[in-house]
């Protein structure tokens, strides 16, 4: 049930492109490598600490770890108003969890079929399954602290307008490289601000799945971009800009319902909110992440799209006009695509708290 006591479905034809291919060989020689990752790293989200306790006086997120938390409208609360928020900030972001894994499983499954390349469609289908898992670890998580709210217009639109795409390399930017790098920033963002054991060990997981998709969509799309004819790609690289026009437009926007409601629990007027968030960036107290914490947009998928060969002379000018600075530095999208690299991080983060 969602925040607003109501539970629905939203159901749309989509035009699917399905490619036999009875050459079961791949051309791409770490799909092999991927694949293998993807098999050895599996787990199952039932054999979690599922009775491990949530002591409500012990916040999953603390103020002093959160960005909010920082903000000196956040000093000026009442206790109850900052307990409130923490708990329902939390939930919320929680939940977009919840429904980002949803979109990821509908856009692997697509993927799954329209690829030709048969390595490609293993290695899509063992995201599937590591997305089915993520649903369902979320949802027993978000049923456990039992605050539910709807998914952010912005990332629907943005996961729809990717489903709606019949071209599985379309699908491919928006899920791999967009949306699936907006979560593995978000998910180690939450790793290092968490210390509730049960979150820690869910979002540890589910990293290391993450990693991979990301470094799928590189391995596969980047020598297929670069073999086609330069209005493909063009065409291409207008939909990567499109789709994280969405995301940066829906960022940037109006408060949606599901916040709103946030601070309507926590006894919070929103426009004394925006004036905090405004107050707080005009200080520069929100301008830097704290250290550890990644900037999706910046550190991921902008480097993702450069990388690739999504990021065109024509189309960084329109990045530069929506105020969007492509960043082509790959240290950090590396290092998170790096088993071994990835694993040190979190283990890093752990021992940190």
């Amino acid at each position: 049930m969602s925040q607003s006591g109501t539970a629905h479905s939203d159901t749309y034809e989509t035009l699917m492109q399905v490619a036999w291919n009875f050459d079961y060989g791949s051309a791409i020689e770490k799909l092999d490598d991927l694949y293998n990752r993807a098999k050895d790293n599996q787990w199952n989200a039932a054999e979690l600490e599922w009775d491990t306790p949530i002591d409500p006086s012990n916040p999953i997120v603390s103020s002093t770890n959160s960005d909010y938390g920082r903000m000196p409208f956040f000093a000026r609360l009442s206790d109850q108003q900052r307990e409130l928020f923490t708990a329902h900030s939390t939930a919320q972001i929680l939940s977009q969890f919840l429904h980002g894994e949803q979109g990821a499983l509908l856009t692997a499954a697509t993927v799954a079929h329209g690829v030709p390349d048969v390595k490609a469609k293993y290695y899509a289908a063992t995201q599937t399954v590591d997305e089915a898992r993520h649903v369902e670890a979320y949802d027993r998580y978000v049923n456990k602290i039992a605050i539910h709210y709807p998914m952010v217009p912005w990332l629907k639109e943005l996961i729809d307008t990717t489903l709606q795409t019949n071209n599985f390399c379309k699908v491919m930017i928006g899920m791999n490289m967009i949306v699936e790098g907006l979560a593995l920033g978000a998910f180690n963002n939450m790793y290092r601000q968490t210390n509730e054991p049960l979150l820690k060990s869910i979002t540890f997981n589910v990293m290391r799945d993450e990693s991979r998709h990301v470094s799928f969509g590189h391995i596969y799309l980047t020598p297929t971009i670069a073999a086609m004819h330069e209005d493909d790609r063009e065409d291409l690289a207008q939909f990567a800009f499109d789709a994280v026009s969405i995301l940066v437009k829906g960022q940037s926007g109006p408060m949606d319902e599901g916040f709103l409601k946030v601070l309507e629990t926590s006894g919070i007027d929103p426009d004394d909110f925006a004036a905090g968030i405004k107050e707080a960036a005009e200080a520069g107290i929100t301008r830097e992440l704290p250290p550890g914490q990644i900037h999706s947009l910046k550190d991921l998928m902008l480097p993702a799209l450069v990388r690739a060969g999504l990021i065109t002379p024509r189309t960084k000018e329109l990045f530069e006009e929506i105020g969007v600075r492509v960043n082509s530095d790959l240290s950090v999208l590396q290092a998170m695509e790096d088993r071994e690299s990835t694993t040190n991080i979190l283990n890093e983060a752990s021992a940190a708290y």
